[in-house]
């Protein structure tokens, strides 16, 4: 196993493999196992419908017992339009497809909307974890808009038997103080009544983009994230960071944004990969709720960037994987290899935390 993912890494192998994280200690961190509910949820003010729930995320599919998550997300036939997101592989414009992915690929669940989720439910919710978004950005204004609005609510996902509901916060948008007030109540609710969530952390203002795309950032990314679990969110989903100085640089000149300390960048990340991501896992009270980083867009090296990301990931601390469009707009045979190749990294003995 672990020769493989040498090879997928390759000249980046020692650099990603051998790193030994100096700035925030792995002691300092609340690290996945097959006790995590009972470790680190338990303590919480989770109800015992939210933990079984929970301890159902955490023990299904291959990662089953090890802490880690390794989740397929399709909601891309709204967010990216259906057909921009299907064209390649047809056969996922039939949702049950999709859930067929995420049983066939090992999957501890599978996210997507409520019209997909809800056309199997009676055939597949007991079978595998549903996750249902909540919200999404639809692109058929014109011009188009980005905003994350409701397209249901938690008792629907309730009665079709999710056993948890995640929603996208696009934070630095003009609209996100709305969204943080829907999510938070939404969140609240999907408590109540047993579920588990799961905040898509995103940043989106045309501001951050500079020089570099601060929408990746770590400093920033980090602070999103650490919105997200104020509002109770169970696992933060991020894409991983790219770089840093997100606040140093909407800071230049005569601009003033936010607050920061010089720390971050001197004491608590280096340019290391592992290093930025973990200040991510840090932003989630040291991983008490665990972080998964997103795959990404497909491109033409999906195996080894999966691969990549899953190891920064596993290596910072954070909890899982999830990954849509590498998987689903190729050959299902091949999305299976691609879904089992990322949980090959959190089963690898060998890949540690650095």
């Amino acid at each position: 196993m672990i020769d493989q993912i040498q090879s997928y890494l390759g000249d980046s192998a020692s650099s990603l493999l051998e790193h030994r994280c100096e700035t925030i200690p792995n002691t300092s961190l609340h690290l996945p196992g097959g006790d995590i509910v009972d470790r680190v949820y338990a303590v919480s003010d989770r109800n015992p419908q939210v933990l079984a729930n929970l301890h159902r995320l955490f023990h299904t599919g291959r990662l089953a017992g090890t802490g880690y998550l390794s989740i397929l997300p399709v909601d891309q036939g709204i967010e990216h339009s259906a057909g921009a997101s299907f064209a390649k592989n047809p056969l996922y414009f039939d949702g049950e497809n999709i859930v067929k992915l995420a049983l066939e690929g090992g999957c501890n669940a599978v996210a997507s909307t409520f019209g997909v989720l809800g056309s199997v439910a009676r055939k597949y919710a007991h079978r595998i974890p549903f996750l249902v978004k909540l919200n999404h950005n639809q692109l058929l204004t014109y011009p188009n808009t980005f905003d994350q609005i409701l397209f249901g609510n938690v008792r629907q996902a309730w009665e079709l038997g999710a056993a948890a509901v995640g929603a996208t916060i696009y934070f630095g948008s003009e609209e996100s103080n709305r969204q943080i007030v829907e999510v938070a109540r939404a969140f609240h609710e999907a408590h109540e009544l047993g579920m588990a969530t799961v905040l898509w952390c995103y940043l989106r203002n045309p501001a951050f983009k500079r020089e570099k795309d601060y929408h990746v950032s770590a400093d920033l990314t980090a602070q999103a994230n650490h919105l997200g679990v104020t509002i109770e969110a169970d696992i933060i989903k991020q894409k991983l960071p790219e770089n840093n100085g997100g606040y140093l640089a909407l800071n230049s000149g005569d601009s003033s944004y936010g607050k920061l300390d010089k720390r971050i960048y001197s004491e608590l990340t280096t340019d290391h990969p592992i290093d930025l991501c973990r200040y991510q896992v840090a932003n989630c009270y040291m991983g008490r709720m665990g972080l998964i980083n997103s795959g990404g867009a497909s491109g033409e090296d999906d195996f080894g960037q999966a691969v990549r990301t899953a190891v920064i990931n596993k290596r910072a601390g954070g909890c899982g994987l999830i990954s849509g469009r590498k998987a689903f707009q190729r050959p299902m045979e091949e999305g299976v290899k691609l879904l089992n190749a990322i949980q090959d990294v959190y089963l690898c003995k060998e890949v540690t935390v650095a």
